[in-house]
């Protein structure tokens, strides 16, 4: 291996510098509310560039913990994404398994439908009035049921099951097998890499889903939790709670809030980073 030369050498270093700033330029952000929720009143107050806490204190998390509406959050939140998130990869699956058998009736315009969905939706007004009609107005359904199967998402998974050898279910057939036994013991297991990706796209958007939240929720019972960091935010709910707070001591509460309610994704997503790297490559064309 001949050595690099002086311009190669060069322009590793800038790429490598580059990336390291963009890294920082990515993370402050995190980390100026991180460091905000750890400081004091007077620390809040001097404002400017957060290093790290200034005049270290637990006194913001004491506020939010002592909330009830964080915990009745937590667990709406958890609620939708874990409910939302088996159905979601359950019913995906049973609508993509079909699918790849060219011997179902109207296999084609079924598909066609699907795809259909992608290109054209109802729009919001529509879809708010099928939701009120079915009573799911501050309810947690709202959350999960109107986005309960992606049309991308059968795509993706249908391509997966197209790699599955259909010796397979063949085999499976001789021996006795019916069709959910073929389906639930033999072709989900052997889904395992696109199933867990699939999961991670619906959990994650679950848990950041915001907009429904704020069509579909006026009850405060029933917040999840970004649309209770909008309440926050506005000043409009743990602050009144915690009784006679300044605005720098508002700012440490809500930069609290933030950290509390990111701590699941930023804890799971170090640990699943290469479910979602396999994803990308789902269905790609092999040489």
């Amino acid at each position: 291996m001949r050595n690099k030369t002086m311009g190669s050498r060069l322009f590793d270093w800038g790429n490598a510098l580059f990336l390291i700033l963009f890294c920082l330029i990515t993370f402050y952000p995190l980390w100026h509310e991180i460091s905000i929720s750890f400081s004091s009143s007077a620390g809040v107050l001097k404002g400017g560039l957060f290093l790290g806490p200034r005049e270290f204190t637990f006194g913001a998390y004491e506020s939010v913990f002592k909330s009830n509406f964080i915990w009745l959050a937590y667990r709406n939140s958890i609620i939708v994404a874990v409910a939302g998130t088996f159905l979601h990869v359950l019913l995906t699956a049973m609508t993509a398994y079909p699918l790849n058998r060219s011997s179902l009736p109207g296999v084609k315009i079924i598909t066609f439908l699907i795809i259909f969905t992608m290109l054209f939706g109802g729009g919001m007004i529509p879809t708010y009035l099928l939701v009120k009609n079915l009573g799911m107005i501050n309810s947690l359904w709202a959350l999960i049921i109107p986005g309960m199967i992606s049309a991308f998402n059968v795509i993706v998974m249908q391509s997966f099951m197209r790699g599955i050898p259909a010796e397979v279910e063949e085999s499976a057939t001789i021996d006795g097998a019916g069709p959910l036994r073929i389906f639930f013991q033999i072709i989900l297991p052997l889904c395992k890499p696109v199933l867990a990706t699939i999961a991670l796209w619906e959990c994650v958007g679950l848990w950041n889903n915001f907009m429904q939240a704020l069509i579909y929720l006026n009850d405060k019972s029933q917040y999840t939790l970004p649309l209770l960091l909008r309440e926050i935010i506005a000043g409009q709910q743990l602050v009144a709670e915690t009784g006679q707070m300044t605005d720098s001591a508002t700012e440490s509460v809500i930069a609290a809030a933030i950290v509390v309610s990111i701590i699941p994704i930023m804890c799971t997503y170090p640990f699943l980073q290469k479910y979602f790297i396999k994803g990308t490559t789902l269905g790609a064309v092999k040489s």
